[in-house]
């Protein structure tokens, strides 16, 4: 130690020394000893306290000291032990949709915003650079989660090679998967990314209350063959920007001045082609009856009325003897196909879908919503995905599609109006299209939801406005507060602004 200072005398005698807290520095541990400078070892037991120098003329005063090694630092997080790791797995072969038991440390107490990555049965991708899809929170893939177990589902579009956790903390090490399924294969290939544009408008504004307007605009949902639909523009600034799958707007009419408010919503999607081959006599009768997927989608909502006798009735003539679950989806797909006229325009939305089975014609969305429901009825989860087709022109249509699904497999898609011949410029041509399109789908189809999603109102006593027979399948797009107020609402079509 060297303390600095004045009058300390030239030389040390007797009765002067230095005292460091209790401890009082003995002869031999002084090294010098100057009018202005005394330099000291320093004893081992010293930690901290007050300096103080003593000569005959009195003591100066204080100076605090505090020893270094004992000082309390921020110690930087250690990355090798904060990251999570995986250590084992309760099978090292598995199936589509099984259950997945990881065994490790640092998941995390809570998922959070943690997930579980795949690695994708994609045919373009290389060793070197991998492509990985996610757990899915749609197909209830996560069951549990702990700091050290995680029990989730193989989910759809997974193939064999490697799984890692992914939290907040960073990736944990590779592990090593091997995923098969007795009953065929699935493939995702000939990826194409779309720019898609949505807007809304409000104007012709009129309120003197303050009366409050939400708008809940659909956001494209994530799938294996959609693993990428990110907002990139998004005006005016949201409540919301991701939301029970909408991104919600809110705003108070009174105060708006302009005569007119645009919406603007930009996204970036990624779209692939799945084909599937399927070997019937490989697809079993469902056991897991109790999982949340079965019982999710194959139970009615306000769009799928799978407890209606007329369509249960249906259903078991349509297949009749059959019990093969694919058997009995490809039944209802051709009686569907050859019974049913396809009308060329959508028809009004107060129009029932029950009129299909009626009148032995409808639009596409009166195919899709029937199909499901015969599906549902027997027994098989189904889903009616919503959204819009494009044309190798870049136009585009709202549309409507099916996916159901094979327990150990995964989701099978469904077009049947394409597969009836639905004229449209498709990018590659597909000579029998009433094959392909029972168990494979183009990337020419974007989805904006998938199943019903059912939105809970966020406005006591608030008006809703709902849209039938569009883009997206979802109970409330518009809903103000309630109160004197008027307002026009126009909701454009998505338009594909480029493709590449």
């Amino acid at each position: 130690m060297v303390i600095t200072g004045e009058n300390f005398g030239n030389t040390r005698t007797s009765s002067d020394y230095v005292q460091v807290g209790i401890s009082k520095i003995t002869a031999s541990g002084y090294l010098s000893w100057t009018d202005k400078q005394i330099k000291i070892v320093l004893p081992t037991n010293v930690q901290d306290g007050l300096v103080i120098v003593t000569t005959k003329s009195g003591s100066s005063k204080p100076g605090f000291f505090a020893n270094e090694a004992g000082i309390p630092v921020q110690v930087p997080p250690d990355t090798k032990t904060s990251l999570p790791v995986i250590i084992s797995t309760n099978a090292p072969v598995v199936t589509p949709g099984s259950l997945l038991v990881i065994n490790g440390t640092n998941f995390g107490t809570i998922r959070n915003n943690a997930s579980v990555k795949f690695t994708a049965a994609i045919e373009e991708q290389t060793a070197e650079e991998p492509v990985y899809i996610a757990a899915n929170e749609a197909n209830y893939d996560f069951e549990y989660w702990s700091d050290s177990e995680i029990h989730v589902r193989i989910p759809d579009g997974a193939a064999t090679g490697h799984f890692f956790v992914a939290t907040e903390k960073g990736e944990s090490n590779l592990f090593e998967l091997e995923i098969k399924s007795p009953a065929g294969t699935k493939v995702y290939s000939n990826k194409k990314t779309y720019v898609v544009n949505v807007t809304a408008d409000i104007k012709d504004i009129h309120s003197k209350l303050n009366t409050t307007l939400s708008l809940r605009v659909p956001r494209p949902p994530l799938s294996a063959r959609q693993p990428v639909a990110e907002l990139s523009e998004c005006s005016p600034e949201p409540v919301f920007e991701h939301y029970q799958n909408t991104i919600i707007h809110q705003l108070e009419l009174s105060k708006i001045q302009e005569k007119q408010v645009r919406f603007n919503h930009s996204f970036v999607i990624e779209d692939y082609t799945v084909q599937t081959t399927i070997n019937p006599k490989q697809v079993k009768p469902y056991k897991e009856k109790e999982r949340v997927l079965y019982k999710t989608y194959t139970q009615s909502d306000a769009l799928i009325a799978a407890d209606d006798t007329e369509f249960q009735e249906l259903a078991k003539q349509i297949v009749k003897k059959e019990t093969n679950p694919y058997n009995q989806a490809k039944l209802v797909y051709d009686f569907m196909i050859d019974t049913y006229e396809l009308l060329p325009q959508t028809r009004s939305s107060d129009s029932e879908c029950k009129d299909l089975i009626k009148l032995n014609k409808g639009d596409a969305y009166d195919f899709t919503i029937v199909y499901t429901t015969l599906l549902r009825t027997l027994g098989i989860p189904c889903v009616s995905v919503s959204g819009i087709l494009v044309d190798s022109e870049l136009n585009n249509r709202n549309h409507w599609w099916c996916e159901f699904y094979i327990e150990n497999f995964g989701w099978v898609p469904v077009d049947l109006v394409l597969g009836k011949g639905l004229e449209y410029k498709a990018f590659r041509t597909i000579e029998n299209t009433r094959e392909y399109y029972f168990g494979s789908l183009d990337s020419q189809h974007i989805a904006f939801s998938r199943g019903y999603n059912e939105l809970k109102p966020s406005l006591a006593n608030s008006h809703i406005v709902h849209k039938k027979r569009t883009y997206a399948l979802q109970s409330i797009w518009e809903e103000s507060s309630r109160g004197t107020v008027n307002y026009s609402s126009l909701w454009n079509n998505p338009v594909v602004a480029g493709i590449y």
